[in-house]
């Protein structure tokens, strides 16, 4: 493979430590390349670099002739007097650009909500985001550097630009270097991964997956080692004793070493032990949500919304930007009334919740973060062992000099998650998390994601990190046209809803209603009503049935067979229904159970384990349903 930028011993060092230190990489055609690393160890410089947007303290980066390198970087700039048409395509004509099957693309996955000739200084943060990567996009590029282009994207924004940058950057096109924390991303677009830490960069092979499998056998030969080392001093000191030298022989790199440490991993929860502390915490009931409808004075953000959350349920909250998940969690939080219906409570519950503004740490800025946490409690229940804040600080990433700093100094990241530790301690029984990924490296997502696994209560998250929703949460829940709604198929479906919503008639008239939205003439507007069902974004006019009319699965079956397939489809979500509530009784009689009768806590597991069996058996059949019936 032709080779395209390389970099040769880069030195680069700041007032207090050495940040890159003889860092020689390379970037060849084809590759797609993952950055990860911790806050501040110089991700965002390496990138710098690569771009020759920062010279080195030494070294040099060498790109070869003719080699074009786009940038997306933190910062947006919003041009005064500029449209996001002109920023993205210019002042081409329209017939030129909106011809280009690559600019529909980028616009109709990044900007179709947005009137073209919108001032960039009348747009949100995330709306600026979103113009400048759509600018990026439309360019022509041999190497693409892009700093944290997951920001400001929700979990179509981020399934788009994956195979946006999927089908582009193909095995013989290109190069592709991406610093983010999503992880998901990373499996679903990188082939390599380079690790920034302690001055160096390690390469990788494969994506974010892969990449933690060799971490874990790096982890292992270290301290395999270190064992030796220490085992050497010790034959060292018995050889001064008694005149016996030592032998040893270098450990060699084995892959399925790693496999055998993760075999014998246990599960990420201890679901049983989570389940009995929860119901003894909370008893039987918690929250439901029952037919309401909610909003704003005039404005009806969600009706006939019903949501039963039990003693240990792991949430997920999936939905658009706007489309009311905010006003959902003031229900479950208590500070926001329903319009209608009602929020029946447990009468032990209490509700906390980490949010994206951080507004519990107002109050501590000129404190130092140890003394802040050592107001609360002494130690803290993690699952089987109790633990000091101090150590929850550590777990964190709270090194002792943090812990010395006053909360006003530290990073956005370290803010949110002593936000998280101090909502921790304060002991509620149901937690809920909004946004809580922000600002946080994938070192501190896994160990923030290890601390909840110890959470012994109901967990509600909203986010937009596809990777942590799976990783923390069991069920997930669409917000979606003023409704709530179970989506079995978790993310995976979700997607799918959202591009059969939008290839749906009136999606863009819809879409144009939105509140903040001005409406646009047509020609200025995305047509993205015509974007392809699979998500291209190519304007194909739909598939017909030769009478002229879009053809659906739903449309295929007659009318005596669609109603038994609705009908079917009622009983299924019934029987499901039903089931759950056997799958809560189970889990009350099992913590209440003798913890000594071994035989009886085994007969009511095989019963929840049945009971599980047939409620997985019967989300694949509402899938099928929900597929035929549209």
């Amino acid at each position: 493979m032709a080779h395209l930028l390389g970099t040769q011993s880069l030195h680069v060092s700041l007032p207090d430590r050495v940040l890159l230190e003889d860092v020689t990489l390379g970037i060849d055609e084809g590759d797609r390349i993952g950055v990860v690393g911790r806050n501040g160890d110089g991700k965002s410089t390496l990138l710098r670099l690569l771009a020759r947007l920062q010279d080195p303290d030494s070294g040099r980066v060498t790109v070869r002739g003719g080699v074009h390198v786009g940038v997306l970087g933190q910062q947006d700039e919003a041009t005064e007097d500029t449209t996001i048409r002109q920023r993205v395509v210019g002042e081409r004509p329209e017939y030129e650009w909106a011809s280009d099957p690559r600019i529909r693309d980028v616009l109709a996955g990044l900007l179709q909500e947005l009137d073209l000739e919108t001032p960039l200084a009348d747009l949100s943060g995330g709306q600026l985001r979103r113009v400048h990567l759509a600018e990026l996009l439309v360019g022509d590029w041999d190497v693409l550097l892009l700093d944290e282009p997951t920001n400001h994207l929700d979990v179509e924004g981020i399934a788009w630009l994956a195979e946006h940058l999927r089908r582009r950057w193909t095995p013989k096109d290109g190069g592709l270097v991406v610093v983010t924390h999503d992880r998901w991303f990373l499996d679903a677009v990188c082939t390599r991964m380079w690790e920034v830490h302690d001055g160096v960069v390690d390469p990788f092979e494969g994506g974010y997956a892969a990449y933690v499998l060799q971490r874990v056998e790096r982890d292992r030969q270290a301290a395999a080692v270190e064992a030796k080392r220490q085992n050497l001093m010790r034959k060292e000191l018995a050889w001064l004793r008694r005149g016996a030298p030592a032998r040893t022989s270098k450990p060699k790199f084995r892959i399925d070493a790693a496999n055998e440490l993760i075999d014998d991993e246990p599960p990420v929860r201890d679901t049983v032990e989570l389940t009995q502390l929860a119901t003894s915490r909370l008893g039987r009931d918690v929250i439901d949500v029952l037919d309401v409808d909610a909003g704003y004075g005039d404005v009806q953000v969600l009706h006939d919304v019903t949501l039963h959350i039990g003693a240990a349920d792991r949430i997920g909250v999936l939905g658009p930007n706007g489309a009311g998940k905010s006003t959902l969690l003031a229900l479950i939080t208590g500070d926001l009334a329903p319009q209608a219906g009602r929020v029946k409570r447990g009468k032990t519950v209490t509700v906390r919740q980490v949010s994206q503004r951080i507004e519990g740490l107002q109050e501590h800025v000129n404190s130092r973060v140890s003394d802040v946490v050592g107001r609360y409690r002494s130690s803290y229940r993690a699952g089987k062992d109790d633990v000091s804040p101090g150590q929850l600080l550590e777990r964190l990433g709270f090194t002792t000099a943090h812990q010395k700093v006053k909360v006003g100094e530290l990073s956005g990241g370290q803010q949110r998650r002593l936000n998280l530790l101090l909502t921790l301690l304060e002991e509620p029984n149901i937690l809920v998390l909004d946004e809580p990924t922000n600002d946080m490296d994938t070192d501190m997502l896994a160990a923030m994601e290890d601390l909840l696994d110890t959470w012994p209560g109901p967990l509600i998250v909203v986010s937009h990190d596809r990777y942590l929703l799976e990783r923390v949460t069991d069920t997930q829940y669409a917000v979606l046209d003023g409704t709530v709604r179970h989506v079995p198929g978790g993310v995976e479906q979700y997607i799918e809803l959202r591009k059969a919503a939008e290839t749906s008639p009136g999606a863009a008239a819809g879409r144009g209603a939105d509140a903040g939205s001005a409406a646009a003439p047509p020609q200025t507007r995305v047509a993205d009503s015509a974007r392809s069902p699979e998500g291209s974004g190519s304007f194909a006019a739909p598939e017909t049935d030769g009478t002229g009319g879009g053809q659906s699965a739903a449309s295929a079956l007659s009318g005596a067979e669609a109603r038994s397939a609705q009908k079917e489809l009622s009983s299924v979500e019934r029987r499901m229904e039903k089931l759950s509530q056997q799958t809560g009784t189970l889990h009350e009689k099992l913590a209440a159970h003798d913890q000594s009768d071994y035989q009886g806590l085994q007969t009511i597991t095989a019963d929840l384990r049945a009971v599980e069996a047939e409620i997985e058996g019967l989300e694949e059949r509402w899938l099928e349903l929900s597929d035929l019936v549209g």
